[in-house]
C-alpha cells in the first residue's frame, strides 16, 4: 500500500516550516489512448563533467530559452496522433530554435509499460511524441515533477531511454540519488552550462530518490539537495535551477519558494526557473539573478481557467557581467502555444508587472531590476 507524504512528512521530510499537500492535483484529462506494447528496460547513466580551469570573457552572449509544463498525453496526445508529432510546436518552433539551449518541464512519463499510480491524474505519453520535441529544438527537459513516476519505475527508466534516443538531455530523476541530482551539462561558446531539475511537489514519499533506490530529485529538504546544487555550480561556468514548486493556479509563490530561491543564488546559481502552478507567476531579482516563480503551461490540455491558457517563453542572455531576461507571451489554443498580437502581449506584460516584486518589464518583454 502506498504511503502518502501527508502521513510521512514529520518523519521523512524535515524541511523547516514546510507542510506537504496530501493530494496534489493537475488540470488534465484521462488518456484516450492505450497500448500494451512492451519495451526494453534500460537504465541511464550520466557523466559528471570536470570544472573548467579558466573562465574567459564571453564575446557573444549565451542564449537559453525556457518554457513551462508540457503534457503529451490525453487530448494533447490524441491531437498528436491525428496531426503529427510536430503539431504542438507549429506556432513557436521558430522562436525556440533561435537559442543555444532550449529547456522545458516534461509533465509526463514516456513509455508503453507500467501500471498507473493511485492518484487523480496519471500520465503516460507515446515515445514517438518526443520526436516533435527534438524537431522543435529542445535540448533538455526537467523530469523532476509529480508525474514522472505516474506509471512506476519501469516507465521512468523507459522515459530516460527514449529521451536519449531522441538526443534530448534531462535532469531531475534517476536510478539513485546521485543520478537524480545530476545536472544536465552543455558547453556553449566555450562555457559550460549546468541545468539542475528539482521537485518540491511529490505525491508519495517513496518517489524521492535515495542512495540505493530510484526516484525524483526531491527539494523538500535542503540536504542533500544543496550539496548537489553546489556541485553543479562548481563543475560549470553558469548553473541554473529548474524547480517544480508552489501551489496550483496561484498568483504568488509560497514563502518557502522565495527563501529557497535565495539559497540557490547564494550558492552561485545564475537563475531560477519554476513550474507546476499551471499559471503565470511574478518575477524577482536577487543579487542580479532572475527568479521566475512559474512559467505556466506551454503545451497542455484545454483549461476552463484562463490562467491555464496563459503562457510564455523566457529567454535568458548570459553575458560577461550579467544575466538578462526577456519574456515572449503566448496563449494556448487547441493545445498549441500560439504567439499573439500586441494587445494580448501587453496584457500579459501588465499582469506580470503587477505580480512581480522588484522588476520592471517593458513593452518588448525585457525584464530588468527596478532602480
Amino acid at each position: 500500500m502506498k504511503v502518502f507524504l501527508g502521513l510521512l512528512a514529520p518523519l521523512v521530510f524535515l524541511f523547516a516550516g514546510c507542510s506537504l499537500p496530501s493530494n496534489q492535483t493537475i488540470e488534465g484529462e484521462v488518456n484516450p489512448r492505450s497500448s500494451n506494447k512492451n519495451e526494453s528496460d534500460n537504465q541511464s547513466t550520466t557523466k559528471i563533467l570536470e570544472k573548467p580551469k579558466t573562465k574567459d570573457e564571453i564575446v557573444n552572449p549565451i542564449t537559453i530559452s525556457f518554457t513551462g509544463d508540457i503534457l503529451l498525453d490525453g487530448w494533447v496526445g490524441a491531437a498528436i496522433d491525428e496531426n503529427g508529432v510536430d503539431y504542438p510546436y507549429q506556432h513557436t518552433e521558430h522562436a525556440l530554435q533561435k537559442s543555444d539551449i532550449t529547456v522545458r518541464n516534461l509533465e509526463t512519463s514516456v513509455s508503453t509499460r507500467g501500471n498507473p499510480e493511485e492518484k487523480q491524474f496519471a500520465f503516460r505519453s507515446n515515445p514517438e511524441s518526443l520526436h516533435g520535441l527534438a524537431n522543435a529544438g529542445y535540448d533538455m527537459v526537467s523530469i523532476a515533477n509529480n508525474h514522472t513516476l505516474d506509471y512506476g519505475i519501469e516507465a521512468l527508466f523507459d522515459t530516460m531511454t527514449h529521451l536519449k534516443h531522441y538526443g534530448i538531455g534531462y535532469s531531475g530523476a534517476g536510478k539513485n540519488e546521485e543520478e537524480a541530482f545530476t545536472a544536465y551539462y552543455k558547453t556553449v561558446k566555450g562555457k559550460k552550462i549546468a541545468i539542475l531539475g528539482l521537485s518540491r511537489v511529490l505525491p508519495y514519499a517513496e518517489w524521492a530518490a535515495r542512495s540505493e533506490s530510484p526516484g525524483i530529485a526531491s527539494a523538500y529538504t535542503y540536504e542533500p539537495m544543496m550539496k548537489y546544487v553546489e556541485k553543479a555550480v562548481a563543475q560549470s561556468d553558469y548553473a541554473i535551477i529548474f524547480i517544480h514548486w508552489n501551489k496550483e493556479r496561484e498568483d504568488y509563490p509560497e514563502d518557502y519558494a522565495r527563501e529557497m530561491a535565495r539559497r540557490f543564488i547564494d550558492a552561485g546559481v545564475e537563475a531560477v526557473m519554476g513550474s507546476h502552478s499551471h499559471s503565470l507567476m511574478g518575477i524577482e531579482y536577487y543579487k542580479g539573478a532572475p527568479i521566475y516563480y512559474s512559467l505556466g503551461n506551454f503545451v497542455f490540455t484545454h483549461s476552463n481557467n484562463p490562467k491555464g491558457q496563459e503562457s510564455m517563453i523566457v529567454n535568458l542572455s548570459i553575458g560577461k557581467e550579467e544575466v538578462k531576461s526577456q519574456i515572449i507571451p503566448a496563449k494556448i489554443i487547441n493545445y498549441q502555444p500560439t504567439l499573439m498580437d500586441k494587445r494580448y502581449n501587453q496584457a500579459i506584460i501588465d499582469k506580470l508587472n503587477r505580480l512581480s516584486y522588484n522588476v520592471q518589464i517593458d513593452q518588448n518583454g525585457n525584464v530588468s531590476p527596478k532602480e
